[in-house]
């Protein structure tokens, strides 16, 4: 008797981004708030990172209130119903619960039905790994509509004494919906780590160090996130512009095509050798977010995309590329047809 055979899953040929959501807390935090703790200056804080102000989160918007807002929007743009999403991917490093992943709470505010849902932890690049993801998930069968949300409230985990950190981490969350499409809307992923260098941004403190501190009756602290800035801007503004190019060729588009490329928003100086690095051409538009925004992490990318699209400087069915890259140290990017 011949062993049966399992039917194989069947899935969509093409994929693409179907809709996007962001979320922008309430807070607007100018550098004046924070450089009296750091010893700095507003000029400082624009000449090192680009950055004018961030948004922080209040008590009210937490992870899963601006995960959900974005993804409502998203799936609004998409032209679907909630119903209609068949799994949910939250990329963060800052929900700050272990156990259930706020991917499973998302779904079922959103009212899904039972759809998949789950959380990645891949920094910075968590997005784009998502997105990687969601895609392969509609080619392979296992979902039609994936909605992928970049979220985070790095302010609960950024010393405000730190004068490497301070200024630069902040909040906010961005979402699209990937499913079929009738032409190639998101190219191959190139991605990757580098764990040898895992030290450059990294959580300083152990959660078990926090508690025996609290038992021991010292003073409880919070983890926070430290980084080797000058190793992380050498690293980032030249070995990922080699990323870039590489996703470009697997896609088969030059970045004479491009119309815009949106990297993730972690320095306004790495933004710019980047381009310069890679040679873009001058019509390319590069997003710039950062000024405003600071650096979201996961939610950086999506939330750099919606506002060239509402600044006119994007549009439906741009060629953009997308790069991000992170603690771990991760990275991954892709070529999309802007939604």
């Amino acid at each position: 008797m011949s062993a049966p055979m399992i039917a194989p899953s069947a899935g969509a040929t093409h994929t693409g981004l179907l809709g996007l959501g962001v979320y922008r807390p309430s807070r607007v935090i100018p550098n004046a708030d924070l450089v009296e703790a750091i010893d700095s200056s507003d000029e400082w804080i624009r000449q090192r990172t680009g950055i004018r102000e961030r948004r922080w989160a209040t008590p009210e918007e937490t992870v899963q209130m601006m995960a959900v807002s974005a993804a409502r929007d998203a799936i609004a743009d998409a032209g679907l119903d909630p119903r209609q999403v068949d799994c949910v991917i939250v990329a963060t490093v800052s929900h700050l619960l272990q156990t259930p992943a706020v991917a499973t709470l998302v779904a079922h505010e959103l009212g899904t039905e039972q759809a998949a849902a789950f959380d990645i932890s891949a920094a910075c690049a968590g997005f784009c790994h998502g997105v990687a993801l969601a895609s392969d998930l509609v080619r392979g069968g296992s979902a039609r509509h994936v909605l992928v949300i970049g979220v985070e409230r790095l302010s609960d985990i950024t010393d405000v004494t730190d004068r490497g950190t301070a200024f630069i981490f902040a909040d906010g969350a961005g979402a699209v919906v990937v499913g079929p499409s009738d032409t190639p809307g998101i190219g191959p992923v190139v991605w990757g780590s580098q764990g040898e260098q895992a030290n450059l941004i990294r959580q300083r403190e152990d959660w078990r160090d926090a508690l025996a501190a609290s038992a021991a009756g010292g003073t409880a602290t919070m983890p926070h996130l430290v980084m080797e800035g000058n190793a992380v801007f050498r690293w980032a503004s030249f070995a990922m512009a080699k990323v870039a190019l590489e996703a470009l060729d697997r896609a088969g588009v030059s970045a004479d095509q491009l119309d815009i490329f949106v990297p993730h928003q972690a320095n306004m100086r790495i933004v710019d050798t980047l381009a310069r690095s890679m040679k873009l051409p001058e019509h390319v538009r590069i997003a710039r977010d950062i000024a405003e925004a600071g650096n979201t992490s996961a939610a950086s990318i999506p939330l750099a995309l919606a506002r060239m699209k509402a600044d006119g400087e994007a549009k439906s069915g741009d060629l953009a590329l997308f790069i991000a890259f992170g603690a771990g140290l991760t990275y991954a990017a892709q070529v999309v047809i802007v939604p």
